[in-house]
């Protein structure tokens, strides 16, 4: 008998149309399931009707059995019998999920305590010990922190602890890793692989990454508008794919040795220029000593931008990447060195910049929705910069330069009248690059644009990117952990590791033969759509140390597996190898090649 049987579901709010519908699926005891499909397709709502978690409104129509109890219209004290105790669900975002104003200890003990399973100290040794087994550094320090003073690897690994405790029988996981940086992704799929495999759990995984469902699941269900699509063992589905909606999944997630990356551009005169740039934010001032600490963000970046350009910034969160470009923007006062564009120099703060160089430097945020005013329609949001910057316009004149951008970014015309709440992610996103290249900018920056997208819906934005820059000559500074993203647009690459850049390379170098073993890591920590390979290197462990209590010598030694005495002791500098710059004691004599550039 399979622990858990969905047949003939059906949801409904009010009289929309259906938002599951005719649903069926089985979950055997120890099995893994993953569950696709695009944005939109009803995975999370399938998964809240799995938990009993489903807003008001809700209409629920079918069979949900678990382990032979029917859950489907069952009362909220039967559902208590089962939510955490035999099934247990990770949310896609723990800093939501987690309560901002308790402590993570008191929040995991309240979970045996409201299930009668332990109390006092028996509850925190047993949350200890659990955060422990999730991988959670110094354990019992953790349990004394806030959700926000973790980072969002270390957040997940709370949820995921919090979800065993119980020792539940099915674990529910949405979209678990889509916000964290590749290497935390890899970390975290690899952990649950092992509290699979040592506590016999099932596992339901909802994904919209078919690299992630290749190498996490048995069996693989697909969803398309509320409908189960196709299903049948993982390796089946990818290999062979009946229906048109998992063909499509899988083309917008080629392998990296599939993507061809684009041809570097002949060399011009420097459109951006940056030289040894570094920038630090201030903490709030301590208690004890009543004083602002400085924390380094930026250490001496130094690159160079050409026009018609893109220029890859990736790495880890606190990698650096988004300050330096906050630092380039004016939004965070340089420090130590100086920037030019188009051959003037950019003044510390955004304040004392010329209008005009704010026009020709504009930004893209990785929230659309987060970034657009919401009581604004979309054609207010993307007339909004013209009348900054162009105020001689008249109205006419502004409606008219919305509905061409709005057309070169491919929006029907009828969503100018709609607000940010009524778009979906991907039109949200096109909303916000139509704002930005409504002024034409020189220089378009975006910082992890496309992170949170679908694949397909991915790759319509890259390609309309490649267009304007085609078209327009525009240069983009593109910010991003994603290294198959970066892959596919980029045509060279700056990694970062805790402030400072560590490698600098055009892309297909770069992928061919990494110089830095920070940078192996990256790319052997992307998840390889086919589920028959097998991969030879484990992700890197731990995390990137605190920029207060950074380690001498080489930053990234105590988690390279090259490190030797040298990188211990001594920083190294970027220097110069075989076309590129990398800032590592050994790069000269490791051999980490990929094989992955694109033939």
């Amino acid at each position: 008998m399979s622990l858990l049987a969905v047949n003939d579901l059906t949801l409904r709010y009010g009289n929309d149309r259906p938002v599951l519908k005719g649903v069926d699926l089985q979950v055997a005891a120890g099995d893994s399931l993953g569950l696709v499909g695009e944005s939109g397709a009803g995975k999370t709502q399938l998964a809240l009707a799995l938990m009993g978690l489903l807003g008001a409104g809700a209409t629920l129509r079918g069979s949900i059995a678990f382990a032979g109890t029917e859950l489907c219209g069952a009362e909220e004290k039967i559902f208590n019998r089962f939510r955490a105790r035999r099934m247990a669900m990770i949310f896609q975002d723990p800093l939501q999920a987690l309560n901002p104003y308790r402590r993570v200890g008191q929040q995991l003990e309240q979970v045996l305590r409201e299930h009668e399973l332990a109390r006092g100290e028996a509850a925190r040794n047993r949350v200890t010990d659990m955060l422990r087994q999730v991988g959670l550094p110094d354990a019992e320090r953790q349990l004394r922190v806030y959700p926000h003073e973790l980072s969002g690897g270390m957040r997940q690994r709370v949820m995921i602890a919090a979800a065993l405790l119980c020792e539940p029988e099915l674990l529910i996981a949405d979209e678990p890793t889509t916000a964290l940086d590749v290497t935390v992704q890899a970390q975290i799929l690899a952990l649950l692989t092992s509290l699979r495999q040592r506590y016999g759990l099932a596992l339901l995984l909802i994904s919209h990454d078919m690299g992630v469902i290749a190498g996490s699941c048995d069996r693989m269900l697909v969803l398309d508008r509320g409908r189960v699509a196709e299903q049948d063992d993982t390796t089946t589905l990818f290999r062979e794919p009946q229906h048109e909606r998992t063909q499509a999944m899988l083309a917008a997630t080629p392998a990296m040795g599939d993507i061809d990356t684009p041809a570097v551009p002949a060399r011009q005169s420097p459109l951006l220029l940056v030289k040894k740039v570094s920038a630090s934010y201030y903490s709030k001032p301590f208690a004890a000593v009543w004083r602002r600490v400085e924390i380094p963000a930026v250490n001496e970046a130094s690159f160079e931008l050409a026009p018609g350009e893109t220029l890859a910034l990736v790495g880890e969160s606190g990698a650096g990447k988004t300050s330096l470009a906050r630092a380039l923007l004016g939004l965070l006062p340089i420090a130590a060195g100086d920037a030019e564009f188009s051959g003037m120099q950019l003044q510390s703060t955004i304040e004392n910049r010329p209008l005009a160089l704010r026009r020709d430097m504009q930004l893209v945020f990785q929230d659309p929705v987060s970034s657009l005013n919401p009581a604004m329609r979309v054609r207010d949001i993307v007339a909004e910069p013209l009348r900054v910057h162009a105020r001689h316009l008249k109205a006419s004149a502004r409606d008219d330069a919305v509905t061409w951008m709005l057309s070169r970014v491919d929006l029907e015309p009828q969503l100018a009248d709609r607000f940010p709440r009524q778009l979906s992610g991907g039109q949200a996103q096109r909303v916000a690059l139509a704002r930005a290249l409504i002024v034409q900018p020189k220089l378009l920056i975006l910082d992890e644009a496309v992170a949170a997208l679908d694949g397909a819906v991915r790759n319509e934005i890259l390609a309309l990117l490649k267009k304007e820059q085609e078209t327009e000559g525009v240069a983009l500074l593109f910010i991003s952990h994603d290294l198959g993203v970066v892959k596919t647009i980029s045509h060279r690459i700056l990694v970062m590791y805790l402030g400072r850049i560590v490698e600098e390379s055009d892309s297909h170098a770069l992928f061919l033969r990494p110089r830095h073993p920070y940078t192996r890591a990256l790319i052997d920590s992307v998840p390889v759509p086919d589920p028959t390979v097998v991969r030879d290197r484990l992700p890197v462990s731990g995390e990137a140390p605190s920029r207060l209590n950074a380690p001498a010598g080489c930053a990234f030694h105590p988690r390279c597996p090259f490190a030797v005495e040298i990188c211990r002791n001594e920083r190294p500098t970027l220097q110069a190898l075989d076309g590129g710059k990398v800032a590592c004691h050994r790069a000269a004599e490791l051999d980490l090649g990929t094989q992955l550039a694109a033939s």
